[in-house]
């Protein structure tokens, strides 16, 4: 294949969360290298958060492991409670099925942007960690259920009110 050209990527905005959640993801956009590329193993995007934008709800993948590596600006990840500061060079990496609730935060006041590789299994489920929430993709369609598997309808507090 020869070399890709990033200006003809795919950028995605927006997130398929319901609401209240989805207005959460303002500011983020996604550049879709791998579609580009016509990857169908894994997915290889770039993602730009804006100054106070956050790239996703804490979250982890029951059967797809995750990598991330910060190409510029200054990021804070997430788990649970706890933070760390991430800068141009740093990577986390996150294996399936540990759960591990994670997600990045612009808490700067410049745009930053990092690299996210990720397994592209035909079935998946993503368990929100802070929210009562879990989402189900198989066949490229999306279910969102309560973490006890119900049918979402909207918000709901989590028992031990998300601090996990």
């Amino acid at each position: 294949m020869p070399k890709l050209d990033p200006d003809k990527a795919p950028v995605r905005t927006g997130s398929i969360y319901p609401q209240p959640y989805a207005d959460e993801m303002a500011g983020r956009s996604s550049l879709r290298l791998g579609e580009l590329a016509g990857l169908t193993q894994f997915g290889v995007n770039i993602v730009t958060l804006a100054p106070g934008a956050v790239a996703s709800l804490q979250h982890w993948h029951l059967n797809e492991d995750e990598f991330a590596m910060v190409l510029d600006g200054n990021l804070v990840l997430a788990e649970g409670l706890r933070e760390t500061p991430m800068v141009s060079g740093d990577c986390a990496a996150w294996k399936a099925g540990v759960p591990v609730g994670h997600r990045f935060e612009n808490r700067s006041d410049a745009p930053a942007r990092f690299l996210v590789v990720g397994t592209k299994a035909s079935e998946e489920i993503a368990t929100y960690t802070q929210v009562d929430m879990k989402v189900h993709v198989a066949g490229g369609k999306a279910r969102f259920t309560y973490h006890d598997d119900t049918d979402w309808t909207g918000p709901r507090d989590l028992p031990d009110g998300g601090q996990t």
